[in-house]
């Protein structure tokens, strides 16, 4: 019996496995190495309450937008230096994918 095929990953599960150890997407967890990204989108950027955010998001002016996040994802300290965050995401189709799926918790 042959094997069904594999359903590519949906953003809810890159998010889990990409992203999860360090964020939640609720406000009832916990915060974790990094802020809860319940509603993200449309946020100011290092504004998120009950969180302490390193020295570089003291200056960050923006919004959490699709290009902010979307670059943010590629290259965390090319948008803002000196950010902790570790984690780079080179596909841009997985970066869509977990954008997406942030926009779905707003």
């Amino acid at each position: 019996m042959p094997l069904p095929a594999a359903k590519p990953p949906d953003g809810a599960t890159l998010f889990k496995q990409q992203c999860g150890t360090c964020h939640t997407t609720n406000t009832s967890d916990p915060v974790r190495q990094g802020p809860s990204l319940y509603q993200i989108a449309g946020r100011h950027a290092g504004k998120a309450s009950g969180f302490k955010y390193s020295a570089g998001f003291a200056s960050a002016d923006f919004v959490w937008d699709d290009a902010h996040l979307d670059a943010w994802l590629a290259d965390p300290q090319a948008v803002i230096p000196g950010a902790v965050m570790a984690y780079r995401q080179g596909k841009a189709e997985t970066r869509a994918l977990i954008i997406a799926y942030l926009k779905e918790l707003n």
